[in-house]
């Protein structure tokens, strides 16, 4: 049955790490770009850009965490064992992010450590998520309904290329909201980043994909069988529109265009990530039924993310709205 509680509850999931990715994506690719930026007051314009909100998006990892947690219990005791390393990394990265972005204005002898830290931090967290999500791409052992694995099962050359394609995207959507948010001299930099960026994620995307449908036989059959093979027609031609839509708006300088059209891109990836994983929640040996909590437990829980996650929805979109528009050097949040 498509639409029984565990699918529901896959959906809700899906949708809360896509809302990290996208929201907190953009902040990391400017962690990432830190390095690149010409001065201190570039580096802490941008970083101005995302003071309101970058907390706040984090938030979404939690909740798709703590839902596997709770409502896929098997897949969470398959996958975190085989992604322990990844994962510690991705946190610690995190962590020292969240303190050098507090700290890098509370001081003037270390100011250049922590803008250093952010920059390594975001870096770090972004390619342990690109290593995992790789390793899970390319499946997870399972015997028993136990991880079967070894170590470094998750370090592999598709694993790598699937990071390497992250922190490019994450990248771009970093220079793209700069794009966004600012004016005059930061936004032609911005620009200057993001041209060069942009055909090299492109490429990636198209090199993940290519050799997505062949690591495992089954994403083969999936995305060239009928019906899906209309799917498979039909996705190119999106990739091809908000391709045109971002070289576009950068070549013209617009603001918004760009942004949106890179976020576009992420969400088709993300897509055509589903649709080669379903119905499995690890692949290619446990399907959504099968990792999902009791009825009553998934009903239960049902009733708490009714509430909470329109909650959150609301909060973020306040929080855009109200520090909606430029960012300029004069303005700040600390």
């Amino acid at each position: 049955m498509l639409f029984d509680l565990a699918h529901i509850w896959a959906a809700l999931i899906a949708f809360a790490v896509l809302s990290y990715v996208i929201l907190d994506g953009f902040d990391l690719g400017i962690g990432i770009l830190f390095p690149l930026l010409r001065n201190r007051q570039d580096r802490h314009l941008a970083m101005n850009t995302i003071a309101p909100v970058w907390d706040g998006n984090e938030t979404w990892l939690v909740l798709g965490g703590g839902g596997l947690f709770a409502v896929f219990p098997l897949a969470y005791a398959v996958v975190m064992p085989a992604l322990y390393p990844l994962i510690i990394v991705m946190l610690l990265g995190l962590i020292f992010r969240g303190v050098a972005f507090e700290f890098v204005h509370r001081t003037r002898r270390m100011q250049a450590f922590w803008e250093w830290g952010f920059a390594v931090g975001s870096l770090v967290a972004a390619v342990a998520q690109g290593l995992a999500l790789g390793a899970l791409v390319q499946g997870i052992a399972v015997e028993g309904r136990a991880f079967a694995g070894g170590t470094w099962d998750w370090l592999t050359p598709f694993s790598a290329l699937t990071a390497l394609a992250l922190l490019a995207g994450y990248a771009l959507l970093g220079a793209t909201w700069l794009i966004l948010k600012t004016e005059g001299a930061p936004q032609r930099r911005a620009l200057a980043l993001a041209r060069p960026l942009a055909p090299g994620f492109v490429g990636l995307i198209g090199a993940v994909s290519l050799a997505t449908v062949f690591v495992r036989p089954e994403y083969m059959e999936r995305w060239f069988g009928w019906p899906m093979m209309l799917v498979s027609l039909g996705m190119p031609l999106l990739v091809l529109g908000l391709v045109w839509a971002l070289w576009t708006g950068l070549q013209r300088g617009l603001s918004a265009r760009p942004f949106l059209a890179t976020l576009g891109l992420f969400i088709l990836s993300y897509i055509g990530l589903g649709i080669s994983f379903f119905p499995h929640i690890v692949p290619p040996a446990m399907t959504i039924t099968e990792a999902a909590a009791p009825d009553s437990s998934l009903h239960f829980l049902l009733v708490g993310a009714v509430v909470l996650i329109p909650m959150i929805l609301a909060y973020t979109s306040y929080s855009y709205w109200v520090f909606r528009g430029k960012v300029r050097p004069e303005d700040g949040y600390h």
